[in-house]
């Protein structure tokens, strides 16, 4: 189905009354794209820190502010000790929910599970991130951290959503963390609730309560929001956005470190070949796409991983050329017969992929079909779930997946870019293996001078684009809209922080 008719639907939102001036007093409920896969989501598991993080019920020993700069959060302080060893000191007086004290043994188990398999608390991405070879506690106030080699993304690593600090659990508090609202319920794939801390240390929150809801279609969301049954939304979709806020929403929209781009089957199939990779690279006009699908409320195209302005990125240009996509895929042994590109007597086709999770996806997928169209190769598009997007690559079922990731979601272009690209990493599905880029991004992680990391990281950004490693497509501003009167919120540019004890809603 193009994806014009689906925009048709939006336009149709304008016989829907304009929403109600305020929410309910103390109240707010928001719609996400993402819900909890249980009835207590364990904030280390999987993502279920974002969601805890952006709630307000965790916090992280360290924090990323709204400059993309470090700072301390939970923590007193961070210093490096010797080259693989860090000490992080705790402030006194920090309780969690139910009262205890926060100490580091309390740190200890709560970051101690995340490497251990089989505890609930595992998460391997996050292992693989703070790599540890141990903890010990320095006192009550003082924790040691030993990394096995040496790694200069270790304090930014500290700000991962998934390393909230928890106390013992207790049915009273399932979720036993020290920020200003309190776990209280959720409904695995379809809610989330918190109340309000009201012995928050750094003030009372502007907020009773705060619900979450789930719809992972970005249209159910919409017609939720303008119907009266939600206060927010999150990702709503940017063909709308100039609209809605014409009904007197207010709408937030700021620059976010998220990139859409393509995992490549690098093992088996046509994207196997970096020059049919680099071919399709080219043949994909960014321009256009950002046009049609952002409708002008925030997005650049991208050459490269990291938007500009935002650190990192390397000087790589968003190329669009048609005819010199066509002399790689000649050099990679295609012939073009009637129209057609062959490769090995056979037509040349790209099965794309994608989910439905995010309104720009899938036409941003149906256009790069027609864009190889026009040079000759015949691709489909399939929408689905993310995690069944990603089997289908990482089975050789599929060329191409299309994502949407923040790049730094720590601040530091480590942690997403070993994921992606390093051979085994937790998110490489597409199986790219490069000794050359494996080599580079261990020495981004054991150095520590800043400009000499920059080199590495530009370095990893010529590779990606030499190789075509992933193909960016574009980077995007996130668009969220919401009702009169919410004060205290700001887009974040890693997305991972939404409520604080400053939000509420004012007449």
């Amino acid at each position: 189905m193009s994806f014009l008719p689906r925009l048709a639907c939006f336009v149709a939102l304008t016989l829907v009354p304009a929403i109600s001036a305020t929410a309910q007093e103390g109240n707010l409920t928001i719609s996400s794209g993402y819900g909890p896969s249980s009835e207590v989501p364990d904030p280390r598991a999987g993502y279920n820190g974002w969601t805890s993080n952006q709630t307000g019920v965790t916090e992280t020993l360290m924090g990323i502010d709204y400059d993309l700069k470090l700072y301390p959060r939970l923590a007193d302080g961070i210093e490096q000790v010797a080259p693989t060893k860090w000490r992080v000191t705790l402030p006194q007086g920090v309780t969690f929910h139910d009262g205890t004290p926060l100490t580091a043994d309390a740190v200890i188990a709560s970051i101690a599970p995340i490497s251990e398999e089989g505890h609930p608390g595992h998460n391997k991405r996050i292992a693989n991130l703070l790599d540890l070879a141990g903890l010990s506690a320095d006192g009550e106030r003082a924790v040691l951290f030993e990394t096995n080699s040496p790694n200069a993304a270790f304090p930014w690593t500290l700000s991962e959503p998934g390393i909230a600090i928890l106390g013992a659990s207790s049915e009273a508090f399932p979720i036993n963390a020290t920020g200003p609202f309190v776990f209280r319920k959720a409904v695995p794939e379809q809610s989330y609730r918190v109340e309000a801390n009201m012995g928050y240390r750094l003030g009372k929150p502007g907020l009773k309560e705060v619900t979450v809801v789930y719809a992972n279609d970005p249209g159910t969301q919409a017609l939720a929001f303008e119907a009266g049954e939600v206060d927010m939304v999150i990702n709503y979709p940017e063909t709308d956005f100039d609209r809605i806020k014409e009904t007197g929403a207010l709408g937030f929209s700021a620059p976010t470190a998220r990139l859409y781009f393509y995992t490549v089957n690098a093992v088996s199939g046509p994207m196997a070949n970096p020059l049919i990779r680099r071919a399709v690279s080219l043949a994909i006009d960014r321009e256009g796409i950002v046009d049609a699908v952002l409708s002008g409320v925030g997005g650049a195209a991208a050459g490269t991983v990291f938007p500009v302005g935002k650190g990192w990125a390397a000087d790589i240009p968003a190329t669009y050329d048609m005819t010199k996509a066509e002399a790689l895929l000649a050099e990679a042994g295609a012939t073009k017969e009637g129209g057609q590109w062959m490769l090995d007597g056979a037509p040349l086709e790209i099965d794309i992929v994608t989910y439905s999770g995010r309104a720009a996806l899938s036409p941003t997928a149906e256009l790069t079909q027609a864009f190889l169209s026009a040079i000759g190769i015949t691709s489909s598009v399939s929408v689905g779930e993310w995690g069944a997007s990603a089997e289908l690559i990482a089975e050789g079922e599929a060329d191409m997946f299309l994502q949407a990731w923040v790049m730094t979601p720590q601040g530091d272009p480590s942690g997403v870019l070993e994921t992606l690209l390093k051979t085994g990493g937790g998110s490489n599905s597409g199986n790219y293996s490069n000794p050359e880029m494996d080599a580079l991004l261990e020495a981004g992680r054991a150095t520590f001078d800043q400009a000499k990391r920059e080199d590495i990281y530009t370095s990893v950004q010529e590779l990606i684009a030499s190789e075509a490693a992933l193909i960016p497509v574009f980077h995007v501003s996130q668009v969220n809209v919401a009702k009169p009167g919410l004060t205290g919120y700001a887009v974040h540019p890693t997305e991972t922080y939404w409520i604080t004890h400053e939000t509420k809603f004012t007449k």
